[in-house]
Formats: structure tokens, sequence, C-alpha cells
């Protein structure tokens, strides 16, 4: 299962998990002593396919009011009308969606695919697709729009996004992470060097699959938010955990709450509600 970037399997999860307690090498060296202070959760994620079509929760709980949908149209099958593309069997009931209170903002992801690679392969059919999607209508308080295809330094062609999102409506945003391990600050730099003005980003905290601790990923989106500024940057906290025997699983309240609680004063949206945001867990963090 593709989950934001990642596939986990029991050797490379053993191997992310030792990284993590090591503090992924130069990550570790970037430290910070700002005081932190609110919003924490502001939203929640929705990676929609065929099992979450009908999406519902109660997020507002721990405080979300605001929906980052991760795309509209995924492997070439929309979730929305009129895209002129195959549907998914059913659609989202989106009326219903935008009346919900975890919903009243929405950030619309485009088009996209569950392959990471895929997307790579066809970032130019996906910014073209995603123009067109944009401009569809729907009772959704949109805020913003979200192009699916995750950056990351090992992904040379990131730099030709600019020339291929220019047709995209702004606020306008990515998600990115730092699969090679190059550390908070250079993957910062590495960023501010192509990523335009007017294009925010999700730092995906990679915690999920063990890839880092929660306090070594505070030290990226501090970096992040030095070079690009405060309000360009936004953390998706990752509220699963991998299986041993394959798959993900949803994150505990006790191995949630730390997390949560290193990214004090950052804009946090939890990957992803409807398939790891349980009713169970939810209540458990709103004690």
């Amino acid at each position: 299962m593709n989950i934001l970037g990642y596939t986990a399997s029991r050797a490379t999860i053993a191997g992310l998990l030792f990284a993590a307690i090591l503090g992924t090498g130069t990550g570790v060296l970037y430290v910070t002593d700002k005081k932190a202070q609110t919003p924490g959760i502001v939203g929640i994620v929705w990676q929609p396919d065929n099992k979450t079509v009908g999406i519902n929760g109660h997020w507002e709980k721990l405080g979300a009011r605001e929906l980052l949908v991760q795309w509209t149209v995924v492997d070439d099958q929309a979730f929305v009308a009129g895209s002129g593309l195959p549907s998914v069997p059913v659609l989202p009931d989106w009326a219903r969606i935008a009346k919900a209170p975890w919903a009243q903002d929405v950030i619309l992801g485009l088009a996209g695919y569950f392959s990471e690679n895929r997307s790579r392969d066809n970032i130019e059919q996906l910014a073209a697709v995603s123009a067109r999607i944009a401009k569809l209508p729907t009772p959704l308080h949109v805020t913003g729009w979200y192009f699916p295809a995750e950056v990351d330094p090992s992904w040379t062609r990131a730099k030709e996004l600019p020339a291929l999102l220019a047709k995209l409506p702004r606020p306008l945003w990515i998600s990115v992470y730092d699969g090679a391990n190059i550390g908070p600050v250079a993957t910062a730099e590495w960023l501010k060097q192509w990523l335009p003005n007017d294009i925010g980003v999700f730092f995906q905290d990679g915690v999920g699959v063990y890839a880092r601790t929660a306090p070594v990923a505070r030290t990226y989106a501090d970096a992040l938010r030095e070079r690009l500024g405060k309000d360009r940057v936004r953390i998706i906290v990752e509220a699963f955990r991998p299986n041993f025997g394959g798959g993900f699983r949803s994150a505990t309240a006790a191995e949630l709450k730390p997390q949560l609680a290193a990214y004090d004063g950052y804009p946090l949206y939890l990957f992803d509600g409807p398939h790891y945001v349980t009713p169970e867990l939810v209540e458990q963090l709103a004690r």
C-alpha cells in the first residue's frame, strides 16, 4: 500500500526504525530552542478510495475544521462529476461533506496516481488534467488546491514543477518528505532554490513509517519555516504505524500524543482521517 510516498516492507521498516533511533543522521544536528505555541490539529487528510467514499467521523472533537483531499482523480478515475474521465463506482456525497464540521474549509487535491513512480513519470499529464479538474464546480468551500505528486530531494525532475504548475490556481500546495535523508537544512535549501513563493508545502513527518522520530521531524519543519516563511509550512502527522506482517494500522493514542506535542505551534493535519483516525482513537485523544 502506498501512503504519501512510502511503501513499507518488514526489512525496510526494521532499517527505518534503527535510523529513527539514531536520529536520522544529519537531521539530529539541527536543533531549535524556540518556544512552541498553538495551533495544533486544524485538519485531517483524506486519501479517497472506494472503501472510504462515504467518509464520516467526528474529527472536529480534535479541533479539525479543514479537510485536505489528497486527490479528486487517481489512476485515471474521477471522484468528481464532469471530469470527462471514468468515475469511481460511487461518487462521494460532496454536498454532505461540505456541511461537516471537519470540512468547513477544503484544500482540494487534483490528479495523481497511487504509485509515486507512475506519478513522477507522468507529471506533465497530471498537471494538464489537474488544470482542467480545478475548474470544476463543487459545493465545497475550497480555500486552496493540492497537487498530489509528492517531492523529495532524490527526484531530479521536481525542479520542472514551477512551469508545469503555472496554470493551476492559487493558493496551491504540494507535499515534501526527505526520502534521501539529506537533513532538514539541506532539504529546506533545496526547496528554496526552485519552489515558487506562491506555493506552500505540507511536510510529511515520516514518523508513521519510522523514517524519523517526531523531535527530528520538528527540526525539518523549523528549517522549512525559516527558509520558506511561517505561512507556507504545515505538517502532515502520520497517524499510522506499520504492521510487521504487512500493511499499516492506526497509531495508538500513546504513540500519537507525543508526536503531536512535538509539533506544537504548527498547523497539523492527521493522515488520514477515515483510514486511521478511528472513532475510538478520536475519543482517546480528546480526553
